[in-house]
């Protein structure tokens, strides 16, 4: 792993050997920029150039897995080179190594070579100006300038423009990310939903029908088939006009199709009235006021699952049902007899329905309690208690 990790880039080999094979050409036809004569070649052999030329292109090798290390070999090689014969290709590999350095360097080495070869640069004019005293002294700042701090500042501005793309890059895919979560979230809600209704609207019948038809193939009476058979008539019915009205809201409204109006408080006295029907003993208390509508759905739903769970569980007894409104909550309390054998036919259950209320009631920041409680004047000394604490808020019914 370690050596796969150092191991050169396939680029960095090309420039590597381009500019090697470069610099071999240049000094096999002698074209060097500096000659014997000048006062900076300390040695003057030619074949002198090439030790600088070949180490140089060997740190091109190390511009993108150790940049600091190249650059600071490559400072050596130049000054080597600066008292040869020279070769422009050992000049120019060293610029490479310096805009590498800076960007695919580490960030402190990206901050500060700039600043020092911007400083060399300041130093390379002044100091040669103030010790010659002519004008052609600037140009060995300028030189410096074209050697070290081009480089160095072409380096910064792409590194820059390369951390920004990539910082653009890693943002789009958050938020593809959150949107990605979003959409799930929005579909599993939207299936919370879609279950909880299902499970409301078509529950309460289905359970009546098997429990009457459970009836009528058990006895028998025609007297009580016949009645049991109007009672799965009228649930079956009304379990159908309630699944076309899930399939409305479903569906887009267009043309003349529109969904049937959500149920409101106002039904409650037909919702007890189906439940008496179905066989269940249950007074009705309600006394609310005008609240938003899905207060007023969440309320309707819990009390008729409470009589679903009621017809489907329950002893023989009474069931009440108090609905009632005050300090800005709307309060829904459902009993039931609790315990003891229960006669006659059972339908199952699955326990959806207690979580379905119970999510409902979250998701309108209300309390929500459900189970056996204690009530003295009961047969068996417990009831079966729901619970529901809705909070309401300022607005009309819809």
């Amino acid at each position: 792993m370690a050596a796969a990790l150092t191991r050169p880039h396939r680029d960095d080999v090309h420039i590597a050997l381009g500019g090697l094979l470069g610099g071999l050409l240049l000094w096999s036809v002698g074209l060097f920029p500096r000659t014997p004569g000048d006062g900076l070649v300390l040695w003057s052999p030619a074949w002198a150039a090439l030790l600088p030329l070949a180490v140089t292109a060997g740190c091109e090798l190390l511009r993108r897995t150790r940049p600091r290390t190249g650059l600071l070999i490559g400072v050596l090689m130049l000054t080597v080179d600066t008292v040869t014969r020279g070769n422009v290709v050992t000049i120019v590999m060293f610029t490479d190594l310096v805009y590498a350095a800076v960007l695919y360097g580490t960030p402190a080495s990206a901050r500060r070579i700039p600043w020092i070869t911007g400083l060399l640069t300041v130093l390379g004019a002044l100091v040669p100006l103030a010790l010659w005293r002519t004008p052609e002294a600037i140009l060995i700042g300028v030189a410096v300038g074209v050697v070290a701090l081009a480089p160095a500042a072409t380096g910064w501005i792409v590194r820059n423009h390369r951390d920004a793309a990539e910082a653009a890059r890693l943002r789009a895919e958050q938020t593809a990310l959150l949107a990605e979560m979003d959409r799930t979230q929005a579909v599993t809600s939207e299936r919370a939903r879609m279950a909880r209704e299902l499970h409301d609207m078509v529950a309460n019948h289905l359970s009546a029908i098997a429990i009457h038809s459970t009836a009528a193939l058990s006895l028998d009476d025609p007297k009580t088939s016949r009645d049991a058979l109007s009672v799965i008539r009228e649930n079956s019915v009304e379990g159908l006009a309630e699944m076309r009205r899930l399939i409305g809201i479903l569906r887009d409204a267009g043309g003349d199709t529109e969904p049937v109006a959500a149920p409101t408080l106002d039904g409650l006295d037909a919702l007890v009235d189906g439940a008496r029907t179905n066989g269940l003993d249950v007074t009705l208390d309600a006394a609310c006021g005008t609240v938003p509508a899905p207060v007023e759905l969440a309320a309707y739903r819990i009390v008729q699952e409470s009589l679903t769970n009621a017809l489907k569980h329950a002893s023989p007894g009474p069931v009440g049902v108090a609905v009632a409104q005050r300090d800005g909550c709307l309060t829904v309390a459902v009993t039931s007899p609790f315990g003891g054998d229960r006669e006659g036919p059972r339908a199952p259950g699955s326990g959806a329905g207690l979580v379905g209320m119970r999510e409902r009631v979250a998701l309108l920041g209300g309390d929500f309690e459900a189970g056996p409680v204690q009530d003295p004047d009961s047969v068996d000394g417990k009831i079966w208690a729901v619970r529901a604490t809705l909070p309401v808020t300022e607005g009309d019914r819809e």
